[in-house]
């Protein structure tokens, strides 16, 4: 049923979307009808996400339907993300370009043009059933276009004139080694054509349904600084070159391993690391399986 495959999601929303729970249901006064479920993904960015059961065109145009009023609520979806996350969760708050994620059983040729047109950043994601197994899969992803936000505090209002420099802007400064190194490791971790580019404020971000990789740069010591959704404790640190990032609150990939990058030695080494990651990352995938499906805890219900 479509409300099992919801309060499935829900109660696993970080581990299979990189999103953190926000509510579900949630009721959007005048404007009229409620939202599936309300998150914050990796990167500080609300996400309406809405569910189908089976193949529906509507649950592109619903999901647009509430992105409008999320636009018009920035201190409402503010207030609620303080409530469940805290002030420093909800002051990282990115309004330049709110997500739509539609999940469904399957979606048409014509849907997957559409989000293409369509200007908003709209992610379509199939699921499947194997006895008791579900898998997750994004069959199309638009990145829409960031605009200035209505109110509230963003990135993007930090990204004006007189704020900080973008990471672009530091690479496009950088010396020609250091923009090698970044096109070398940005080939790498687009080798797998699931794997998506997303330019944030302070670091580019790669992911296919979640981040698997975020890249910063360090001006001041040359520095390419590699963040890896990876167990630390699945492979071996040195100082100086990788550390463990459990507890360490960091936007894009929340825990995993931080990988310093500043020689052609360095990307060499890295370039293991990248592709362990993508080992372990298929390994629990499997693995997980039996716990994704576990009944959801009750303040998911």
């Amino acid at each position: 049923m479509e409300v099992e495959l919801q309060r499935l999601i829900e109660a696993n929303m970080e581990a299979m979307l990189g999103i953190r729970y926000l509510a579900t249901e949630y009721r959007t006064g005048h404007h009229g009808g409620r939202i599936d479920s309300l998150g914050l993904d990796e990167n500080g960015t609300p996400v309406i996400v809405e569910y189908k059961r089976n193949r529906d065109q509507n649950v592109i145009s619903q999901g647009l339907s509430y992105l409008w009023w999320l636009h018009d609520h920035h201190h409402e979806f503010e207030s609620l993300a303080r409530q469940k996350l805290g002030d420093e969760a909800a002051g990282e708050i990115d309004w330049s370009a709110p997500r739509i994620v539609c999940v469904a059983g399957a979606f048409t040729h014509h849907d997957t043009v559409a989000v293409e047109m369509i200007g908003h950043r709209i992610d379509l994601v199939t699921y499947r059933v194997f006895e008791d197994v579900l898998t997750l899969q994004l069959i199309a992803s638009a990145d829409g276009t960031r605009t200035s936000p209505r109110g509230g505090t963003s990135q993007a209002v930090r990204a004006a004139p007189a704020g900080p420099k973008s990471v672009q802007q530091y690479l496009d400064e950088s010396p020609e080694d250091l923009k090698e190194l970044y096109a070398d490791l940005d080939e790498l971790l687009l080798s797998n054509p699931d794997v998506r580019k997303e330019p944030q404020l302070h670091y580019i971000a790669y992911r296919r349904i979640n981040n698997i990789a975020t890249v910063r740069l360090q001006p001041r010591n040359q520095l390419l600084v590699l963040s890896l959704k990876l167990d630390p404790d699945a492979v071996e640190l040195h100082d100086g070159f990788s550390r463990d990032m459990r507890g360490v609150g960091v936007l894009g990939i929340r825990g995993g391993v931080e990988v310093r990058i500043g020689s052609r030695e360095d990307f060499v080494r890295a370039t293991y690391l990248v592709h362990r990651g993508r080992v372990i990352l298929v390994h629990e995938a499997g693995g997980c399986s039996n716990r994704l499906l576990e009944q959801p805890p009750a303040s998911a219900l």
